[in-house]
């Protein structure tokens, strides 16, 4: 583990342990979570409804808040929802809105919960699909982020190195997800 890993790792678990809010301890520009870095400042504003009234902070955990309100990454092969296989749908940890179903769940080897489609697109017609793709150039290269539409909550990123029928690969943090299984 890296000597960088090492020290946010040990600021992370003391945001935790001792209650500290994510801000008192976080840079002002960027910081090194998990794997990328990840901006803090406001950057593009919402472009999608909802309640700005939200107390972020208070509805999630801290871990949920750093990866969904300030675009951060959990840290590779520890997700709860990585070999997950319960048939159902993934909704939105901030707002519940329904994301991905496990039917276009598949395993990649990336340490990451990954679909090749989110729920609602039909043909590649996302407009009745509850995520938005915004340009995010955070990881040292041109790449995709994924954001859910009805509370801006960052979920992950979508790649082109996706299997068929989409070869789409949206990798997504358990901890930007509810699931919920399907009833009987």
């Amino acid at each position: 583990m890296s000597r960088k890993m090492s020290r946010f790792l040990i600021r992370f678990s003391s945001i935790v342990t001792n209650g500290a809010t994510v801000k008192s301890i976080l840079p002002q520009k960027r910081i090194f979570v998990g794997i990328r870095l990840v901006s803090t400042s406001m950057g593009l504003q919402s472009l999608t409804r909802y309640d700005q009234s939200t107390d972020w902070q208070r509805k999630l955990t801290p871990e949920q808040y750093v990866v969904t309100r300030e675009k951060g990454t959990e840290v590779p092969f520890s997700g709860i929802y990585l070999n997950h296989n319960e048939v159902g749908m993934y909704h939105c940890v901030c707002c519940d809105s329904p994301l991905f179903s496990s039917e276009a769940k598949y395993d990649p080897g990336t340490g990451w919960p990954s679909f090749y489609e989110a729920h609602g697109i039909w043909e590649k017609d996302e407009s009745h699909a509850n995520i938005v793709r915004r340009p995010d150039n955070s990881l040292g290269s041109t790449g995709t982020e994924v954001i859910c539409k009805h509370c801006d909550a960052h979920l992950g990123h979508v790649f082109d190195d996706g299997p068929d029928p989409t070869g789409q690969r949206f990798c997504i943090n358990s901890v930007a997800l509810n699931f919920k299984p399907r009833e009987k």
